[in-house]
């Protein structure tokens, strides 16, 4: 057993509930904000546009810095960032200043790597690390979990009581105590990377992702058909192109290319970018098909927005089951076979939504399906990115699938647009709701996308790992840790 490890964890579960707490207090209040800010209910998609854009710049620069700096400065750093941010919601007199707030708050994305960064390097030396990483990672999703519940209930009960500035001030509170707590009870420890801080991969990097986030909201806006979205994301692939080629060839990259080459590695990032396509681009369909009246449109439950609540957390708690059952997954199957097995019930779950969708108990077991799946998934791929790469490069690799999850949400929220896109005046019953075939091809690509991520997992295995980085452990060449019951 590590001394102090589960006081660190305890102090850790704190900041996740505290990210579950911004993830789920939002949501059911939405159509609040927009009115209170006297902005359309569709101008809040931009506040997802550019906190994804700036959470996918986030992760490599902060996760990075984690390494040279410190992860306990890091998570310092990027929860000063959130707290501002959330407190610039409370007092924002209007749409721009909001925006600029909630682009703010999406530091918290680094959290959960960054914490599992630092439990790996607590571990090190134990025999058991690997098993130990994966063990806490499932304490703190559950813990992140919980917060989305609190928070959904929280706020769905107490927006008709106060005042919207009240309201926004609870999950600021939240997370300037979880500022308090990181500073007290996470111990100070040095940076394991040396070297020094890649610039110009920080400016290609930008370069990049401006360029394929501004072209897909030019989708949402322009439409798929209008040539200066693609032109965007084209530019933006030739980008990428550049920034692999230049990151290659120095010494201290911010972006490891050499190291996503390795099959145990490159596999758990695609896998974050695959299964963000589910877990971040498919929730708002499933809450508008719910909400669809299907006297009017010929689908849906024509669920309230109290219903719906309900849905979002049988979702969540099937995420939390499945993040708790991360460890017995691993110990019988391995970690990379937990890895797929997230995966096949994601694929099971959002495929079982194409046949069966008539009804509240088929929309039920559908997200408890995929769900399950999903909590894996979230426990399990910061601790296989760690555990697939070298000492001093943890940081970078759980940060990775943070950002890549984020990529594919991003990508998949404009292919979901395009999908459900409709025209006609809202004011007119079931003109400018979205068809069925376009739900239909929500799901499917959920599950084909999952179904991808776990054949490219299997096949990874497959492949001969260098001796230098170490293979995710319960695969192929890597010996099995102790049994965490002796822990």
């Amino acid at each position: 057993m590590v001394p102090g490890l589960w006081a660190v964890v305890g102090f850790l579960v704190a900041v996740e509930v505290a990210s579950g707490i911004l993830q789920g207090y939002y949501t059911p209040i939405f159509t609040d904000i927009a009115d209170h800010l006297g902005i359309r209910e569709g101008d809040v998609n931009w506040f997802e546009a550019a906190q994804l854009m700036l959470s996918a710049l986030a992760v490599p620069l902060l996760s990075r810095l984690g390494d040279l700096w410190g992860h306990r400065n890091v998570l310092l750093l990027s929860t000063a960032i959130t707290a501002v941010g959330s407190w610039v919601l409370v007092f924002s007199p209007g749409f721009t200043t909001f925006l600029v707030g909630w682009a703010l708050q999406g530091a918290y994305v680094v959290w959960l790597p960054v914490e599992v960064a630092i439990i790996h390097r607590r571990t090190a030396g134990t025999g058991q690390q690997g098993r130990l990483t994966r063990r806490a990672a499932a304490l703190l999703v559950a813990a992140l979990e919980a917060g989305v519940i609190l928070g959904a209930l929280t706020s769905g009960a107490l927006v008709e009581a106060t005042s919207m500035p009240v309201l926004l001030a609870l999950p600021a509170i939240a997370v300037t105590v979880c500022f308090v707590v990181v500073w007290f009870g996470i111990e100070r420890a040095p940076g394991v990377a040396t070297g020094d801080y890649d610039y110009a991969g920080v400016g290609l990097l930008t370069v990049v992702l401006g360029l394929v986030m501004g072209g897909l909201v030019l989708v949402r806006l322009q439409g798929v058909g209008s040539p200066w979205p693609w032109a965007l994301v084209a530019a933006g692939v030739v980008a990428t192109v550049a920034l692999v080629r230049y990151e290659a060839g120095i010494a201290e990259p911010l972006i490891d290319v050499r190291l996503l080459a390795v099959p145990a590695q490159w596999s758990v990032q695609l896998t974050a970018f695959l299964f963000g396509m589910s877990v971040l681009g498919a929730q708002i369909p499933l809450s508008t098909f719910a909400r669809a009246d299907p006297d009017e449109v010929g689908y849906g439950l024509g669920a309230s927005a109290g219903f719906v609540s309900t849905l979002v957390g049988v979702y969540v708690v099937s995420l939390l089951v499945g993040a708790l059952l991360l460890p017995l997954a691993s110990r019988l199957l391995g970690a990379r076979g937990a890895m797929v097995a997230g995966m096949l019930l994601v694929a099971v779950g959002y495929g079982l939504f194409v046949p069966l969708h008539d009804s509240t108990g088929q929309l039920l077991a559908n997200l408890g399906i995929a769900g399950i799946g999903s909590g894996l998934l979230v426990a399990a791929l910061p601790a296989a990115a760690a555990a697939a790469a070298p000492p001093d490069r943890t940081g970078f690799a759980t940060g990775m699938t943070n950002a890549t999850k984020t990529v594919g949400g991003a990508i998949a929220s404009a292919v979901f647009a395009i999908a459900l896109t409709s025209t006609g005046s809202l004011d007119e019953p079931g003109v400018g709701a979205a068809s069925l075939a376009g739900y239909l091809t929500v799901w499917s690509v959920c599950s084909v996308s999952a179904l991808v991520g776990a054949l490219l997992l299997l096949l990874a295995r497959r492949a001969p790992t260098p001796p230098d980085v170490p293979d995710v452990p319960g695969g192929p060449g890597s010996p099995e840790p102790h049994d965490l019951r002796h822990a």
